[in-house]
């Protein structure tokens, strides 16, 4: 993992180890690596990290402070420190979000707090649907609705923006339509060919981490270059796009009813090519009652100044308050 930037460092909590890591068996071969930080009697938080696929790292524990948070974090299905590495197999997000509720369980917690960004804006909004009474907040940032909209914008759209990155990526297979891109990236990564897959893998993880920050980030990139992250972020995200869709597609606009009264705090960078900021917008408009901070000099990644601010200040205020919104 890249080191933090200088201009991000100061304004983050101190780096810590684990109290605690575990290995917790999930069924069907899955194993879920998970780790505890802060303090064991703390305000429990759970961390949901982005993908599919991503894991998590050691500069994720920075975002609370290790004083008064019991943070959960937690490698989802296939990737990460979790095994078997890259499975696509019973790999869902119903069964992600069942995992979430099995570690709860293990760990003996009643409720936590939730927080997510990007992919793990996604499923911590589903997941805070499906169990409302075991969430007592939410904190979100880089929204992404995982609609038909934002699949064929993060395939496509994006060109808009980096023309020359994207002719990379759709090179890479010959394709150029949003469908036949990802099915023609699909039969690679699924394929029985290991080179062709990995090749595959690590062109979708760039394109995807070269996008990330709003000024280039050669350092950032870098690491989704490394074959054991590009190999279970391309092959669960072409998973999960192909396969794992929301029906309807707007389902986490439409069920927002069922978390209406949680309180939570949305963060998103004005310039974020990845999860274009239409997708918080959307979130914000149906759901007014939440806390909602633009960064006008920021792109996806939660690592910017500005996000990395708002992020830390919105966990600083729901362990004092145990609510994330500004009041």
């Amino acid at each position: 993992m890249a080191a933090i930037r200088p201009d991000v460092e100061p304004l983050l909590h101190r780096a810590v180890e684990p109290f605690a890591t575990g290995m917790l068996e999930v069924g069907h071969g899955h194993a879920l690596y998970h780790e505890q930080c802060g303090i064991p009697d703390g305000t429990p938080i759970l961390f949901v990290h982005g993908g599919p696929g991503a894991g998590c790292s050691a500069a994720d524990r920075r975002f609370f402070d290790p004083d008064r948070a019991r943070v959960v974090l937690v490698d989802q299905r296939g990737c990460g420190r979790s095994t078997p590495h890259g499975c696509l197999d019973d790999n869902t997000t119903a069964e992600l979000i069942a995992d979430f509720e099995r570690l709860r369980e293990c760990l003996g917690i009643e409720r936590w707090h939730v927080f997510g960004g990007s992919w793990g804006s996604t499923l911590g909004l589903a997941y805070a649907q499906a169990h409302p009474d075991r969430c007592l907040s939410l904190v979100l940032r880089g929204i992404w609705l995982f609609r038909q909209f934002d699949l064929d914008w993060w395939l496509q759209g994006l060109r808009t923006i980096w023309p020359e990155r994207w002719q990379a990526f759709s090179d890479h297979v010959g394709e150029t339509e949003p469908a036949a891109l990802l099915e023609a990236y699909w039969q690679r990564l699924a394929g029985s060919d290991e080179e062709a897959a990995l090749a595959a893998a690590r062109v979708w993880s760039v394109y995807e981490g070269a996008s990330c920050t709003l000024r280039p980030d050669p350092a950032f990139t870098a690491d989704f270059d490394e074959p054991h992250m590009a190999w279970s972020l391309a092959r669960l995200e072409a998973h999960y796009f192909r396969n794992q869709r929301f029906t309807p597609d707007d389902r986490l606009l439409r069920d927002l009813d069922r978390i209406r009264d949680l309180p939570a705090f949305i963060v998103h960078g004005r310039y974020d090519v990845v999860c274009p900021i239409e997708g918080a917008f959307a979130l914000h408009r149906a759901w007014p009652d939440a806390d909602f901070a633009i960064v006008d000099d920021a792109g996806h990644a939660s690592r910017e100044p500005g996000t990395a601010k708002h992020l830390v200040a919105a966990c600083d205020r729901l362990l004092s308050t145990g609510d994330p919104r500004r009041r």
